[in-house]
This record gives C-alpha cells, sequence and structure tokens, in this order.
C-alpha cells in the first residue's frame, strides 16, 4: 500500500501541492484528477521522489520512498522521453537494464513485450522511424519491463487511437488482477469512470473530493436522466424543469431539478420530441468534475 499524508511542496513560497493525504491500496486504480496546473503531475513527481517534499511523508509497503525502492516502481510519463535515434531492441533493453535487469535477460522479455503490443516487426527500427502510436507503447514497454509494484500512469492513452486505447486498456486491468499499486492520472474523465475505483479530485494543488467513486457519485446526488431522441433539443433544452443539459447529436444527459419525476417529465416530452430512450441515470465523473470545479473556482 502507498500512503501520503499532509503533502506538501512549495516551489518560492507557492503551495504546488498543499496538504494532500491520499491511501493506495493494491488490486485497485486509483484515479487522480483535475484540471491543468492542478499540482497532478508535482504530486507523482514528490511521491517518486523526483522532488522532494517541502513537508509530509510517503510510505510505500510500510517504508519511505528512498532510491532502494526505484526498482520497484514504474512511471509512464506524460512528457515521453526516448532516444529518437537508437534502435527499439536497444532503447527497451537499456531502460530494463537501469531497472537492474540484465541485458540477455532485458532482450528476452523486450521480444515478449513487443509481440504482446503486436510490433515485434519494429524490434531493428530506429524509434524516430515509428508512427506515435507505436513510439507510445514502446515508452509504456520500458515503464513496465521490470514488473514493478507501484505503477504510476500520468495520461497513459495519449496519442493512442481507440483500439490501442483499448489495449492499454486491458493491459492496466491485468495488472489490478496481478494485485499491484496503481495510480492512473488522466483528463478523460471517462477512462477514469471506467477503470478507477477510488478518486481523488485536486484543484489548485488542494483536495476537492476524494474516495471510492461509488460514494463520491452517491454524495453527489442529483436527479439525472438520459434521453436519446429525434426532434429539436430546445424542446427540451428550454424546459422549466431542466436543471441542465449536455447535448450530443441524438441524445441529452439532463440534470432535473430536485423536485421534478422523471416519469412526470418522460409525460411532458414525449409530445415534444420523438423518445428511443429514456433512462434514469446516476452523474457522469465529468459532471461531477466540471460542477466541483467550478464550485471550487467560485464561478455559478
Amino acid at each position: 500500500m502507498l500512503i501520503v499524508e499532509e503533502l506538501t511542496k512549495k516551489f518560492n513560497g507557492y503551495s504546488a501541492v498543499d496538504k494532500l493525504s491520499f491511501k493506495v491500496e493494491p488490486g485497485r486504480i486509483f484515479g487522480l484528477i483535475g484540471p491543468n496546473g492542478a499540482g497532478k503531475t508535482t504530486t507523482l513527481r514528490t511521491v517518486l521522489n523526483i522532488l522532494k517534499p517541502t513537508s509530509g511523508s510517503i510510505m510505500f509497503e510500510n517504508k519511505p520512498i528512498t532510491a532502494n525502492f526505484y526498482n520497484h516502481i514504474g512511471y509512464l510519463p506524460e512528457e515521453r522521453g526516448l532516444y529518437k535515434k537508437s534502435k527499439v531492441i536497444d532503447v527497451i533493453t537499456y531502460f530494463a537494464e537501469l531497472k537492474a535487469i540484465k541485458k540477455s535477460a532485458g532482450i528476452i522479455l523486450a521480444d515478449e513485450w513487443l509481440k504482446k503490443m503486436h510490433i515485434e516487426k519494429y524490434r531493428e527500427y530506429k524509434i524516430e522511424q515509428l508512427s506515435k502510436g507505436n513510439q507510445q507503447k514502446i515508452q509504456f514497454i520500458t515503464a513496465v519491463i521490470h514488473n514493478p509494484k507501484l505503477l504510476i500512469l500520468d495520461e497513459p492513452f495519449s496519442g493512442f487511437d481507440p483500439i490501442n486505447q483499448q489495449e492499454i486498456k486491458e493491459l492496466i486491468l491485468s495488472f489490478v488482477t496481478s494485485g499491484k499499486v496503481i495510480i492512473l492520472s488522466t483528463h478523460q474523465m471517462d477512462t477514469a469512470e471506467k477503470l478507477c475505483e477510488d478518486i481523488l479530485l485536486i484543484d489548485k494543488g488542494k483536495e476537492v473530493c476524494s474516495g471510492s467513486l461509488k460514494k463520491i457519485k452517491n454524495d453527489f446526488g442529483g436527479n439525472n436522466i438520459k434521453v436519446r431522441y429525434s426532434g429539436k433539443i430546445s424542446e427540451i433544452s428550454e424546459l422549466e424543469e431542466v436543471k441542465h443539459i449536455d447535448h450530443y447529436s441524438n441524445y441529452a444527459e439532463i440534470e432535473l431539478k430536485a423536485n421534478v419525476l422523471p416519469n412526470e417529465f418522460l409525460r411532458k416530452i414525449v409530445s415534444r420530441v420523438d423518445i428511443a430512450e429514456f433512462t434514469v441515470i446516476e452523474p457522469t465523473l465529468n459532471r461531477i468534475f466540471i460542477d466541483l470545479i467550478k464550485q471550487n473556482s467560485g464561478q455559478n
């Protein structure tokens, strides 16, 4: 387990991270989310001991994280960094050696991972000859090749098309099954909602909310429905019962005012638009994220 208590990191008197506390349990994905500049990357780098905390404590397996733990940590940074003039196999084995894996064993592991990621044919290519997505795959391999106990993923789906995103998701879920401690930082709320069991939402370096995703949704509450329809969205959005609406090409997610019953709202809109689907839903993480950040910023 990773335990972070009262973590603070200041730069020239400015608190980029301000008294954050959280726990990450094995076999669960912990989502660290927040807007740009919220302090997510600083938090991750402080946990990794890349940055020294101004105050607070960070414990992994009941011990402070020091250089002794580096071979047990896998880190996928948001800003990727590979040696573009080097061959794929050389880059992977180099990173494996940094994690105390002998070169001969690193070559075997590299070939296994290249095959697993369906890019074995690029083994002898230079990094710069690969597409952005395949470069991202190489970066991912370098983060996990040493089978780390603690895995920190900062925007792991950046640069991937939907098929490769699904492939990476399945790999991450396999790490959950094997009991790894996993922190996932992402701007993609739908991805966080599907993968993370626990969430820490931060803004301006401070906690906005935290806990299990299920509990956060229960606490957030709301009176939410999803309507798939054909017709004019204005026939729905302008109704007084609607508190908030997110509309897409042929469906809308609607938060009704607290005293409005969904079945009564349905009766009202059937004469205005053609309804293909009407579902009572829980609030999405995206909606919770937007509303809480606005509240924290003092916006209406």
